[in-house]
């Protein structure tokens, strides 16, 4: 016969194990279920992407003036505490784990602009495809503060992706007349990723921009 003392016992235990459950659920190193299902956007075929580009206004660029990256908000938290930065990591990474603050603490990660795999997410920048200061040059200018935030952290666009430090550095604002990926075989993806994010965003292109992005797009056939 169990005694009152004992159930008392047993329903302490049992509280104490309820309460301690959610820190030891921050404590795990695997990455968050919601980062988990999200796979890399997919830019429309090269053809598709032909007639966005024909859709699109060609000017020469816009002023600088105004121009700051602070004007584009980015990282925004996704959910808990899983900034953009953290989502991608873990989207674009093989065998990833997270710590409690979401942050990338194991894992690796392919860059496709210069065909490098990567060890350590201290080496791993998320590059916009279109870069900020460019979409400011090509008609963001123009845009509210939300857009612009929506714009820096978009997720179900081919706008984001995982890539080595120095070839996110080496690109810089440049359009792709000005800066293409070292890797050729990344070109057909890297030209129908920057067309399809200049038509959804509605933004302009340099004559230049796309005489190359065209010639790019012809690698995909």
């Amino acid at each position: 016969m169990i005694t009152s003392r004992a159930r008392r016992r047993v329903a302490a235990v049992l509280g104490l194990a309820a309460a301690l459950a959610p820190f030891v659920a921050a404590s795990a190193v695997s990455a968050p279920s919601a980062a988990s299902h999200r796979v890399t956007p997919e830019p429309p075929a090269a053809d598709a992407v032909r007639a966005e580009l024909d859709g699109l206004k060609v000017e020469p660029p816009h002023s600088m003036s105004g121009y700051s990256r602070a004007r584009f908000p980015h990282w925004i938290k996704q959910y808990g505490e899983c900034d953009t930065r953290e989502v991608v990591l873990s989207r674009d990474g093989s065998g990833v784990t997270q710590d409690s603050m979401c942050r990338a603490v194991a894992g690796s990660w392919y860059s496709p602009y210069d065909d490098k795999t990567l060890d350590s997410a201290s080496k791993v920048d998320i590059d916009h495809m279109v870069p900020l200061a460019n979409a400011w040059r090509s008609g963001a200018d123009n845009w509210a503060t939300d857009r612009r935030k929506a714009f820096a952290n978009d997720l179900d666009n081919a706008q984001l992706y995982a890539v080595s430090a120095s070839s996110n550095r080496s690109k810089g604002d440049q359009s792709p007349d000005q800066w293409s990926p070292p890797n050729q075989d990344f070109w057909c993806v890297y030209s129908r990723s920057w067309g399809h994010i200049k038509s959804v965003y509605g933004l302009s292109v340099t004559q230049p921009e796309k005489d190359k992005l065209v010639a790019m797009l012809d690698t995909c056939d």
